[in-house]
């Protein structure tokens, strides 16, 4: 590889080290959804097909056609890479177990994981491409180079249907069946047996074709003629919901293909150093994400750096990339001691650049303006951690929680409390609606999701591509669910005296009727209680009722010879106010973020329940106004007295509500409450800091939150505006940054 001609292809591996960041980063996701979709789900993919090609270029273009010695360079082969996969599996370990990874996963899973998914989500490339090497090898032995690449295309269309053309076979039970089988053997299909043996193949066909040195522009016009093609499948199937999975596609063999060898074209001198740096980063990128977070915690790196997707990206790279040389440079030390030689020299050169580039980004750092945000909301995932586990204690042994992460996670974020919980051992989640499920499987979420809402029919190819359950709304929507010819996975809902959703447990024929239904699979029944929260005699009497008929309904489900699946009842106050009753789930919503619906809610349990969000903003301008001066729109309010003013950048469109104006709301200002006066705007508001000292712009205000000893709750702001705190934080506006804690 070191040869005169590979220089294209080297130069291209950073590109695609690159990409492979920008997968795990989104560098666009601020600035357009789709845009970073045709980034990362498209283009970036490629990255991946491009190394597993050059892996079978050079792996195939060496070999001599004699077996003793072909098998001993495979034996190399897959000796050095099973090194590199090694050390990246021990770098990743303080981070498994930091994340449980080991107390949740026995010896079986974990053998799986080596074998085809890789301990860490990026190392999955390295055990992919020994498999990868060892089926082509073990075809190009046995069979013509034709009938080896024909091979390979039948085990890449089989991961197709699994991947990003799964919603071809949703509607089928055998296939579905049969991937439900393989699912359970490795997590994806973009793996070592169905995604790398093709593109090794096609390596190694490569290999074997001389490239045309006249032919320049008919590589560059096959390479982005199959692009072109590769972003309109990609974007259809995404458009049509079809994807498992984005990883594999049609058009991106012919686009890797034809994309290698106008690389080849180029040629130019081979970069030793290049290519070993591009390995590394790929290795070490993961740790410069997380020690980035870290740091920018402990330390207050500039808000840009990890709020802006693109910025965050960049530093990412750079990061990386700082790291990688770092490593390159120590091991030419290394082998420049051992050889005491001109490669010691060129070691040192290598680190002296590394420590060089950490320099200058030091200093851009230092020199980097801090861009205050609008208004944010700061969460802390080890809160809710907290309640999840403080939940669980107070609940009888053997029953577990379905986490309700429905409406964005009550404007917690949906997707980061899922894995942070998921982590911490949550298996079940709950959402309203299907797209709510969608969004957390592209999240990359695992475990059971369960749809509370009513789905649509034209909605059920979704739930099935996503492994959604739904419920079950009645006996009619059973028989709906039936003849839409999907097996589906369910629960189904009894309707114990709320009077929303749910088949009434005295219509004994028809709720029977759902469960002899065919093509619904029942994982569950459950029902809701609608006034847990009282304190009352009448609300405690009527929770009471509640349970006697969910009782009932579920003891003449087993009498008809029915299997009812997990049972579920209590929500938040069911399990804040009835803890000692044992069912198979209980799901905690509200509560799950460290909130009650109110002030006035008491908690039989008594647990220790821990706020996550604080809600922020900043102040954009401080005026001194006179008595008598009129503040904000229409009039309504004038300055008592002389004092200061402070605008601060965050409004009803962020989700303050407009009562607060005329009910006594508040923020915090340098810990101390100023009083919000006027009326709230569509994007701003303004308070009252007479006497609270020098504010200036640019200073942080808390709506929501402690500040020094002063706290505002989520109750309170609740309270003074006539509505629950579930309303007030699932209210917060999609263009308040959510910053994680």
């Amino acid at each position: 590889m070191a040869k005169i001609g590979y220089g294209g292809l080297d130069r291209f591996r950073l590109a695609a080290a690159l990409l492979v960041i920008a997968n795990h980063t989104g560098p666009l996701v601020s600035y357009s959804a789709a845009a970073d979709f045709l980034l990362t789900g498209i283009v970036a993919r490629l990255a991946n097909a491009f190394f597993f090609m050059a892996s079978g270029y050079f792996f195939f273009g060496r070999l001599q056609g004699e077996k003793r010695q072909d098998r001993a360079a495979l034996r190399k082969f897959l000796a050095r890479l099973g090194l590199f996969y090694a050390t990246g599996m021990a770098l990743y370990v303080p981070l498994n177990v930091y994340t449980g990874y080991f107390r949740k996963n026995g010896p079986l899973a974990i053998a799986k994981d080596v074998v085809f998914n890789g301990t860490f989500y990026h190392l999955w490339y390295l055990p992919a491409v020994m498999l990868g090497m060892c089926i082509v090898y073990a075809l190009h032995a046995s069979l013509p180079r034709r009938l080896t690449l024909a091979a390979t295309a039948v085990l890449y269309a089989i991961g197709l249907l699994g991947d990003s053309e799964y919603g071809l076979i949703s509607r089928s039970e055998a296939l579905s069946s049969f991937y439900d089988v393989l699912f359970h053997v490795f997590d994806y299909t973009r793996n070592g047996l169905f995604f790398a043996p093709l593109y090794i193949a096609l390596g190694a066909l490569a290999a074997r074709r001389r490239l045309r040195p006249r032919f320049g522009w008919g590589y560059a016009a096959g390479a982005s003629a199959s692009l072109a093609l590769l972003l309109a499948e990609g974007w259809a199937l995404h458009a049509a919901r079809f994807p498992r999975h984005d990883s594999m596609y049609v058009f991106m063999a012919p686009t890797a293909y034809a994309l290698f060898r106008l690389l080849l074209f180029w040629g130019g001198a081979g970069r030793r150093t290049l290519r070993s740096v591009c390995a590394w980063m790929y290795l070490l990128h993961p740790l410069a994400i997380v020690a980035l977070r870290g740091i920018a915690v402990r330390i207050g790196l500039p808000p840009v750096l990890r709020w802006d997707s693109l910025v965050y990206f960049a530093v990412v790279s750079a990061l990386s990339a700082l790291l990688a040389a770092a490593v390159v440079g120590l091991d030419g030390v290394r082998r420049g001691r051992k050889r005491n030689g001109g490669a010691r020299a060129s070691g040192l050169v290598a680190g002296g650049k590394a420590a060089a580039a950490i320099r200058t980004v030091r200093r851009r750092l230092r020199g980097e303006p801090l861009v205050p945000a609008r208004a944010w909301a700061e969460i802390d995932l080890a809160c809710v951690e907290h309640n999840w586990r403080a939940l669980a204690e107070a609940l009888p042994a053997g029953t577990r929680m379905m986490a309700v992460v429905k409406a964005d996670g009550y404007g917690h974020g949906a997707v980061p409390v899922a894995r942070r919980l998921y982590r911490a051992g949550a298996r079940h989640f709950a959402v309203a609606d299907v797209d709510e499920g969608v969004a957390l499987r592209r999240g990359g979420v695992q475990g059971d999701i369960l749809v509370l809402g009513r789905t649509p029919t034209e909605r059920l190819d979704d739930a099935v591509r996503c492994r959604l359950a739904l419920t079950v709304a009645d006996a009619e929507d059973a028989e709906r669910l039936q003849a839409s010819g999907r097996k589906l996975d369910v629960h189904v809902k009894i309707d114990t005296g709320m009077n929303r959703l749910g088949e009434r447990g005295d219509r004994a024929e028809q709720l029977l009727s759902i469960y002899r239904h065919s093509r619904l699979r029942v994982l569950g029944t459950f029902s809701h209680l609608a006034a847990a929260d009282g304190a009352g005699p009448e609300a405690i009497a009527f929770t009471r009722a509640q349970i006697d008929r969910f009782d009932r309904a579920v003891a003449l489900i087993r009498a008809a010879g029915f299997d009812p699946g997990l049972l579920h009842l209590q929500s938040s106050y069911g399990i804040l106010n009835y803890p000692e009753l044992s069912y198979d789930l209980a799901r905690p919503g509200i509560a799950l973020y460290g909130l009650l619906g109110s002030e006035r809610d008491k908690q039989a349990a008594g647990i220790d329940l821990l706020p996550a969000l604080a809600l922020k903003a900043t102040v954009t301008r401080v005026r001194s106004v006179r008595a008598g001066e009129n503040i904000g729109y229409g009039l309504a309010y004038a300055a008592p007295r002389d004092g200061v003013v402070a605008t601060v950048s965050i409004g009803y469109a962020d989700g303050v509500p407009r009562e607060l104006s005329e009910r006594g709301g508040c923020i915090l200002v340098r810990g101390r409450r100023a009083r919000i006066v006027g009326r709230i705007c569509m994007d701003q508001l303004m308070a009252d800091v007479t006497g609270i000292g020098d504010v200036r712009p640019g200073e942080t205000v808390t709506l929501i939150g402690a500040d020094c000893e002063e706290r505002i709750t989520v109750e309170e702001v609740a309270g003074r505006t006539g509505t629950i705190a579930n309303e007030t934080v699932a209210g917060l506006g999609a263009r308040v940054a959510r910053r994680y804690v």
